[in-house]
């Protein structure tokens, strides 16, 4: 029988368990606030800003946007993210990417502080996802593994294959769903652009995740590499 996983529902769903749970926060005098650096005036990434902007104010979070010009200086950006870790009154800070050529993301990424990287892209908190520590986890594999949950999808002792390896998606979620944990413990595999004829893999697959950033994953088999690092 066919499942049609309803990801607006979920979402509506998750909206209603946050905004409790800040007002709850507001009730112990703490104000969450998020603040997003967006450099540069990449189209993709002012969408995605403006929909992290209508998330937060959907659930009673405070949020802030920093626009910055493509030519701004990486060292003008690393002080503009010490002075938000400096700020009590900033609990997230996310920068978006890409990032212009000038600027290094690993290094951008490793200044903000760990406490405050709600993305989950500092070494940190991917050292404690590794080792199976409570941390910021990546966006898109903790919104699959809580469509798993909400749906009944058990992935214990499943055969997850998961097509991609970015640091973003592909990686995390492959380390997410090994734990051994609820809602993870599963036999992972993990193909690539490396992993040639990707069928031999996928039709084995209890649970098959697409994580490409490419509607036909033959277009990366042949070169053309999405986003996500597939």
């Amino acid at each position: 029988m066919s499942i049609i996983i309803d990801g607006k529902a979920t979402a509506l769903k998750i909206q209603y368990e946050l905004s409790d749970k800040v007002k709850d926060l507001k009730k112990n005098n703490c104000h969450p606030k998020l603040v997003v650096i967006l450099v540069g005036d990449d189209s993709a990434s002012k969408v995605y800003v403006g929909h992290k902007e209508k998330a937060c104010d959907q659930v009673g979070i405070a949020s802030e946007t920093i626009l910055m010009p493509s030519d701004t200086s990486e060292d003008t950006l690393l002080e503009t993210l010490d002075e938000l870790n400096k700020d009590k009154t900033v609990h997230g800070i996310l920068v978006q990417l890409p990032l212009p050529e000038q600027m290094s993301e690993n290094k951008v990424i490793e200044f903000i502080a760990p406490e405050k990287d709600v993305d989950g892209f500092h070494p940190v908190n991917r050292g404690k996802l590794v080792s199976g520590e409570d941390a910021f986890l990546p966006c898109t594999p903790a919104g699959i593994q809580y469509l798993l949950k909400e749906y009944d999808i058990d992935p214990a002792g499943k055969h997850m294959v998961i097509v991609g390896r970015s640091n973003i998606v592909g990686k995390p979620l492959a380390i997410m769903m090994m734990q051994k944990k609820e809602w993870a413990n599963s036999t992972v595999t993990v193909c690539h652009t490396g992993s040639g004829n990707l069928q031999p893999f996928t039709s084995l697959a209890d649970i098959l995740i697409s994580a490409v950033g490419s509607t036909r994953h033959h277009h990366c088999r042949h070169g053309q590499r999405g986003r996500s690092g597939y």
